[in-house]
């Protein structure tokens, strides 16, 4: 395995960065959301939100590049978890629409981030190996 680049902070990555936007968002938007959702879709929302940037934490903080691989690979889908969630809350009509249509909007740029960074890494493990 490549080892992960241990001198590069986490609080420089874009996905951590924009992980971070996005569950500070998403605390914002939900505060409105309907009292007795608050163990319910607020919940779940919120704690799918911060397990993006917390999953890209500990994925810089392990040894190996594929241990990264794998903690990017759960952030990726905890963004799309907050999606499908977002797309419900507006269903639903829970939450300023605004606010929804922003952190909908992140999210996306978040997932495109995390999949050119899996991309990247995966090509660079596939590289090594071929020598």
């Amino acid at each position: 395995m490549v080892a992960a680049d241990i001198n590069s902070s986490y609080r420089n990555s874009v996905a951590w960065q924009k992980g971070m936007q996005l569950a500070a968002l998403i605390y914002k938007v939900t505060k409105s959301f309907p009292m007795d959702e608050r163990f319910g879709l607020t919940n779940q929302l919120r704690r799918a939100a911060v397990s993006i940037p917390s999953n890209i934490a500990e994925g810089k903080g392990r040894l190996t590049t594929g241990e990264f691989i794998q903690f990017l690979g759960i952030a990726r889908g905890s963004t799309l978890e907050v999606q499908t969630q977002l797309e419900l809350a507006s269903m639903l009509g829970f939450g300023d629409r605004r606010g929804l249509i922003e952190a909908e909007s992140l999210a996306l740029e978040e997932l495109k981030i995390l999949n050119a960074s899996l991309a990247t890494l995966r090509a660079k493990v596939t590289a090594r190996r071929l020598r």
